[in-house]
């Protein structure tokens, strides 16, 4: 079976505390594993601001996953999202050749380093 890069960001109620958020990730990285996925990368963006409120919360922490999986486990995994009450939001994409190229350059800090350039010569 092929194998597809893909991107998953999910948003968690902000009413978790830390050890709670921390199972609930561990839970979906357990999903995606189970399912025969590679996980490439991994970011916890902590806690933020919605753009609008969603169920009457104004804030969410953002997690995103990085994973290389045959196409059946995105709908494993989002069931796993759908069932679990602590997901406000969630959104997998896959990923083109040129977004995984984007991504393995933003990972390697190509960027950062290409504005603190522009900084420097401003």
């Amino acid at each position: 079976m092929e194998l597809r890069n893909y991107e998953t960001v999910f948003i968690l109620t902000p009413l978790l505390n830390e050890t709670q958020m921390q199972e609930t990730v561990e839970k979906f990285r357990e999903v995606l594993k189970e399912n025969g996925a590679d996980i490439i990368h991994e970011e916890n963006w902590g806690l933020r601001k919605l753009a609008y409120p969603i169920q009457k919360k104004s804030t969410g922490f953002y997690h995103l996953i990085e994973f290389k999986a045959p196409t059946n486990v995105v709908d494993a995994l989002e069931l796993a999202y759908r069932r679990d009450e602590k997901v406000v939001r969630f959104l997998t994409t896959a990923l083109d050749k040129h977004a995984v190229t984007y991504n393995e350059r933003r990972r390697n800090g190509e960027f950062k380093s290409q504005a603190k350039k522009e900084e420097v010569k401003g």
